[in-house]
């Protein structure tokens, strides 16, 4: 399997029209070649190709901040000398200033395949930009490690942010390359976008499921992304940011897990047992695990947790088609909701610099998933038909923008 980033670098021809360009390039720490070589480094070796300016999403270029709202600096490259401009600092979308610096754009983000991830939204904010300023945007393709299934609520007018950068299910099942082609026919942009494809992914070829277990490296896209594992839960751990209880920020498996201190009233065994008896078949392809942790960072910092860990790792386990992340973490906080009514279980904080909404809500695209937990009538059938249609209707819209 080639990335459309080790394409580029492999075949002069595919690089021929951006001969006599000015070439800036949008990365950050997975941004690797098959030797794992950063992307940065390795396209400066190319005597063909001139490199004006980089640029960083979250987390930055070369990955130097650990969580949200946690902003990178402007600097100057000391290996290139080239301006390294970020886009979450002082600004997430790109000045007039930083879009006069280069002529193409190359694109070379790893996602994780679900909607709250903030590079989808750089994504749609630099081609916005690339459309006003004449620009050409390169996406150079890389796979979607949590494959093609659609999961989760669609975003819904007016619900935009950061975080949700369009109206995309929780777990959209698409490529970068294929997001920018969504966002370039959505939005109607007038933009000159190309997409170097990968050559030879299978996204639904066992054992890595969207990912090339056993052909590359897993390099972290962000701080708590540290291996496939997180990536098939995180449609549904995600959310969790958006609530009281710890996801396992702090340990060495974030987002794998959650919980919280046993004298807030979280009991792991109790919580797993009414998950099972309200839908069970909502937590099929996995294996649930009672667990104790620690976190040293973060949510319940240096205290003892009582926890639920989601196991997708043992073949034995995991079902790549029966696994739904988004409805087990939703189950999850209405077994919690059912057990313990007054747990204080949404988070009121700043959020990805929205102020005025639930971080929950934002997650989510909406109140919709927030207001079913809530409602002690509300039955798993009636969340399930509201997803089901949204998840019905994207397999059908995504289909015209599909690469692979």
């Amino acid at each position: 399997m080639k990335t459309g980033l080790d394409r580029l670098l492999a075949d002069p021809a595919l690089r021929r029209p951006l001969a006599g360009r000015r070439v800036a390039l949008l990365a950050h720490p997975a941004s690797l070649t098959r030797d794992l070589t950063h992307a940065l480094d390795a396209l400066a070796t190319l005597p063909d190709l001139a490199l004006s300016a980089a640029f960083g999403p979250q987390h930055g270029l070369r990955g130097d901040k650990q969580d949200n709202m946690v902003e990178s600096p402007d600097y100057r490259d000391p290996r290139h000398g080239i301006p390294v401009f970020s886009l979450y600092g002082g600004v997430r979308r790109p000045t007039d200033a930083m879009m006069a610096t280069f002529d193409v754009l190359l694109v070379d983000l790893q996602d994780l395949g679900c909607r709250i991830y903030t590079f989808i939204t750089t994504l749609r904010y630099v081609l916005e930009a690339a459309a006003r300023h004449g620009k050409t945007v390169w996406v150079l393709d890389r796979p979607n490690p949590a494959g093609r299934p659609v999961e989760g609520l669609t975003l819904r007018p007016g619900w935009e942010s950061f975080v949700g950068a369009g109206p995309l299910p929780m777990r959209h099942g698409l490529t970068m390359g294929e997001l920018a082609r969504w966002f370039v026919a959505t939005l109607r942009l007038d933009v000159d976008c190309q997409v170097i494809a990968m050559d030879g992914w299978q996204p639904d070829a066992a054992p890595g499921h969207g990912w090339p277990l056993g052909e590359r490296s897993w390099i972290n896209p962000s701080p708590n992304a540290p291996n496939l594992w997180m990536a098939r839960a995180y449609a549904g751990t995600v959310m969790l940011e958006g609530t009281t209880l710890s996801e396992g920020r702090g340990t060495t498996r974030p987002l794998e897990l959650f919980g919280a201190p046993s004298e807030t009233g979280f009991d792991a065994q109790a919580l797993i047992a009414g998950m099972r008896a309200l839908a069970p078949h909502w937590l099929a392809g996995c294996a649930l695990r009672e667990c104790w942790f620690e976190p040293t960072f973060h949510k319940h910092a240096g205290k003892l947790c009582h926890g639920v860990q989601i196991h997708v790792e043992d073949p034995a386990h995991y079902d790549h088609a029966a696994f739904r992340p988004w409805r087990l973490q939703a189950l999850a906080f209405k077994a919690l909701r059912r057990l313990r009514p007054d747990y204080p279980l949404w988070r009121d904080f700043p959020y990805e610099y929205e102020r005025d909404r639930l971080a929950i809500d934002l997650i989510n695209g909406s109140p919709l998933l927030r207001e079913w937990v809530d409602d002690p009538a509300a039955q798993p059938g009636d969340l399930d038909a509201l997803a089901g249609a949204d998840e019905a209707a994207w397999a059908a819209v995504r289909r015209s923008v599909l690469l692979y």
